[in-house]
């Protein structure tokens, strides 16, 4: 430790919740805690379900692909390109929402469904995590079925360019430039193709 009593390591106390705002997205709640040096601070927590993101690796005739999707974000004001994704719903298992969000936004599905990592979004106000999937050669079998106020254009798109992309552009969703890490590093593990391996 360079810095510090230790203190930053411990948790703090809460005294009180209140909820200030309620939306079909999240609460947001007023809290007043103690830290483990004994002050006393509020702060606001936003409450939401969990999230769900899969990536799905395609093999093609020019090598691997993402299946993806395009849509508009309300919050940030423009087209975004993203893995397919959304809420987890009350009493889901995350790997079911992944599969489930795919075969809606794509028409696409998987054998093969693989837990790649979770993280929390935002710890500092959010309570909630944000589960990263892999779908292996997945293919197209079914109808979309988009939630009412859902615009989506689905695509094949070369891995490699969304990798060197990520970050830019299209790609500045936060979210899904940890997916793709979390992702990587799944298949990366595998220590075999994605196909073999669903194979198997």
């Amino acid at each position: 430790m360079i810095a510090g009593d230790g203190n930053g390591a411990r948790k703090w106390a809460m005294l009180s919740s209140r909820k200030v705002y309620e939306c079909n997205v999240f609460s947001v709640f007023e809290r007043e805690s103690r830290g483990p040096d004994g002050r006393v601070g509020r702060f606001a927590v936003m409450e939401a379900k969990d999230w769900a993101v899969v990536v799905p690796y395609v093999r093609t005739e020019n090598g691997t692909s993402f299946l993806m999707v395009r849509q508009y974000r309300h919050g940030a004001d423009e087209v975004s390109l993203e893995f397919p994704g959304g809420v987890v719903e009350p009493g889901e298992e995350p790997a079911h929402a992944a599969a489930r969000e795919l075969a809606e936004e794509t028409g696409w599905v998987s054998a093969r469904i693989l837990h790649a990592g979770t993280v929390f979004p935002n710890p500092a106000i959010q309570d909630n995590h944000f589960h990263v999937f892999v779908a292996l050669d997945p293919e197209p079998k079914v109808t979309r079925n988009l939630d009412s106020n859902e615009i989506i254009d689905a695509h094949l798109m070369p891995a490699d360019e969304i990798r060197q992309k990520m970050g830019t552009g299209e790609l500045r969703h936060a979210l899904m430039v940890t997916a793709l890490f979390l992702a990587d590093k799944c298949v990366a593990a595998l220590g075999e193709k994605p196909a073999r391996q669903a194979e198997s």
